[in-house]
């Protein structure tokens, strides 16, 4: 019955059920003794004596409670929350053992099962960073070999949803719409020459070539279409000088665990590492919804539990208006900074396309989403998507009564935010995901599997901000 309750709560009620407990149990008393006494004596002194009993036992009551919370049942919240941490996040939480000091040797049990646990895996965690090291390696002189040949690689799922793209398949895909992984090809292409090339493969035939069209059909692309067995299949798309433009070095980007097109799924049924999660941020001319504008937005995008390299939108965005000093003293943009850059119009546009099909994840989350709905209109675009609260989430996990600020969740779970880059846009985007990628396994490890089940939880700390997904 009262499984669902957190433990503090049921702490509460116990002694609740204490106070009221003493005072029937004294009511009682005062009863039998009065009806053993003279039954002319007046009630009035009994009535007194109940009154002032009924008060002192709830003082006492309040009192050890607020002992036993603040010593006992904190604590143990801290102490459950450091070993999730550590389980499933593998970030090493210390122990606070004077926090734990009424707890017996309850923390320094777990902090010594912590210590044998590290060193258990130290030996393969050096291992697996030797490997890691030696695959990166080849991942950059791959990539370096990809960039110099003259062919763009796509890869495709069977649901024809981007898998892998090379340097210059993300040059060619730039010029439509943001790359990302997971996209529906349709998103970038007219899906027609593309179905009518599948349709000649055979047995016999490996690679078919055809004519690929942009969305808009104001662009026109030489290509060849190879099938992949069962698992989907490879488009090259054949580049010149003249369909490619100067795009920032970015690293071969793929994500394999794609090639398995999940079943599609209403959201809240949808598994939480089947989604993905656009992490961002937005720095402004001051802190109101209403009277402020966006100077900065900076985003990323997380799948399968990782931070996508490559996949990040920065941008400064012109206000219209002049940014008050107080504001440039916290983020550092100043008027020239933003003097040629695009309206919120069009960043906007631009990150409604980064941001489909995503969950929309950001720190105080009503502030960034509200500034981008007061401009849906000039923007021409809706913003449906679901939203992700990190400071509900770090809620969920560490309890309501901490500090659920960007700063203090990410020292908590071990991150580093370099200080030339912390009120920047990218910059607390960035520790945003950093800070879903580790959250994520701990509210999986507490039962919460969907988007559903998470936002459910989030809910119930919704006096901490705004339900956004209503």
């Amino acid at each position: 019955m009262f499984t669902g309750l957190s433990l503090r709560f049921r702490i509460f009620l116990f002694f609740c059920l204490l106070a009221v407990g003493g005072a029937g149990l004294a009511a009682a008393a005062l009863m039998f003794g009065w009806s053993r006494a003279d039954q002319t004596l007046p009630t009035g002194p009994f009535v007194t004596a109940f009154v002032l009993f009924a008060f002192l036992n709830t003082g006492l009551a309040v009192t050890v409670w607020l002992l036993f919370d603040e010593n006992v049942a904190k604590p143990i919240n801290r102490l459950s929350a450091a070993l999730r941490l550590h389980a499933h996040s593998g970030v090493d939480a210390e122990f606070d053992a004077e926090a734990a000091r009424y707890l017996g040797d309850l923390a320094p049990a777990a902090s010594a099962l912590s210590e044998t646990a590290n060193a258990s895996v130290i030996d393969t965690a050096a291992k697996v960073a030797r490997e890691t090291q030696r695959l990166r390696a080849q991942s950059d002189q791959l990539t370096a070999l990809l960039s110099q040949i003259p062919i763009a690689t796509i890869l495709l799922n069977p649901a024809q949803e981007i898998v892998l793209y090379d340097t210059q398949a993300a040059d060619v895909l730039s010029q439509i719409a943001p790359p990302r992984l997971k996209a529906p090809l349709g998103d970038y292409f007219d899906l027609a020459e593309l179905h009518a090339a599948i349709k000649q493969l055979s047995d016999t035939t490996k690679e078919v070539p055809f004519t690929l069209h942009d969305v808009a059909r104001t662009q026109a692309f030489t290509a060849r279409l190879k099938p992949l067995g069962d698992d989907g299949h490879m488009i090259c798309i054949d580049v010149s000088p003249a369909q490619t433009t100067a795009i920032e070095s970015r690293p071969l980007v793929f994500d394999f665990d794609l090639m398995n097109a999940a079943e599609t799924k209403h959201i809240t049924d949808t598994p939480l590492s089947e989604l993905c999660f656009v992490p961002f941020d937005t720095e402004t001319t001051g802190l109101s919804v209403e009277k402020d504008a966006v100077v900065q937005l900076g985003a990323v995008r997380v799948l399968n539990g990782r931070i996508v390299d490559g996949e990040v939108m920065d941008t400064y965005v012109n206000p219209g208006r002049a940014i008050p000093p107080a504001s440039t003293n916290v983020h550092h943009v100043t008027d020239a900074d933003v003097a040629d850059a695009p309206s919120i119009a069009e960043v906007g546009r631009a990150f409604h396309q980064f941001a489909r099909d995503a969950v929309l994840v950001a720190h105080n989350a009503p502030f960034d989403i509200g500034l981008l709905r007061k401009h849906e209109t000039d923007m021409g675009v809706a913003w449906t998507h679901p939203v992700l609260d990190t400071v509900l989430l770090s809620a969920v996990v560490f309890g309501t009564t901490e500090d659920h600020s960007l700063d203090a969740l990410c020292e908590r779970l071990g991150i580093s935010i370099p200080s030339d880059l912390r009120h920047t846009a990218l910059g607390d985007a960035q520790a945003t995901a950093e800070a879903l990628v580790r959250l994520l396994p701990l509210v999986e490890g507490k039962g919460m599997h969907t988007f559903g089940q998470l936002i459910e939880e989030t809910r119930k700390h919704s006096r901490l901000l705004r339900d956004l997904n209503e």
